[in-house]
């Protein structure tokens, strides 16, 4: 592969030079600082000739690859409008009509049991799947359920809860945020 007065360059590192001498796979070599070192064949390239061939078989231009390469990498950037970057990504209603197919014959009891623990659900589940802000649509009404998830949320340390946007949802809201803790 290599022989005397071929130039090469050493691979992981910054060295040239020409080789002297070949012995099996040990190739010896005076580098353009004039220091004759040792080194094994693989560790060697020749230079000022063409360079290697390292593509696979299966490959015939080196372009082509670049280009898929390239290709793949770009994505489209999606953007999002300012309003919706601050919409809350979950909401949960609490309106009965919309947990249980009919409410008749419910008790006031039985239909808050229901709406208390759909709350207490849906907040354990996008505190393990680490979202943010959710807004838990109560209605205006007496004001019963609002208290009740006031007491739930007083519950967790890591909860902020605050009347959600007026414009969107008026009184009957409540926005909750979950402090991710990293």
């Amino acid at each position: 592969m290599f022989k005397p007065g071929d130039k090469v360059a050493v691979l992981d590192e910054d060295l040239e030079g020409k080789v002297l001498q070949v012995n099996h796979s040990e190739v010896e070599i005076e580098t353009t600082e004039g220091f004759v070192l040792s080194f094994p064949a693989g560790d060697l390239v020749k230079i000022g000739s063409s360079l290697p061939n390292i593509l696979p078989d299966d490959v015939s231009d080196l372009n082509e690859v670049i280009k898929q390469k390239e290709a793949s990498k770009k994505r489209k950037s999606v953007r999002i409008k300012p309003k919706e970057r601050n919409l809350p990504p979950m909401e949960v209603d609490l309106h009965i009509g919309k947990l249980v197919p009919r409410s008749g014959g419910l008790s006031n009891y039985d239909i808050l049991t229901i709406q208390m623990d759909t709350a207490k659900r849906q907040l354990e589940f996008a505190m393990s799947k680490r979202i943010q802000k959710v807004v838990f649509i109560h209605g205006v009404g007496e004001g019963v359920l609002k208290a009740e998830l006031e007491t739930l949320f007083n519950r967790y340390d890591n909860v902020k809860f605050y009347d959600a946007d007026y414009q969107k949802y008026g009184l009957g809201a409540t926005e909750v945020y979950i402090f991710q803790n990293y």
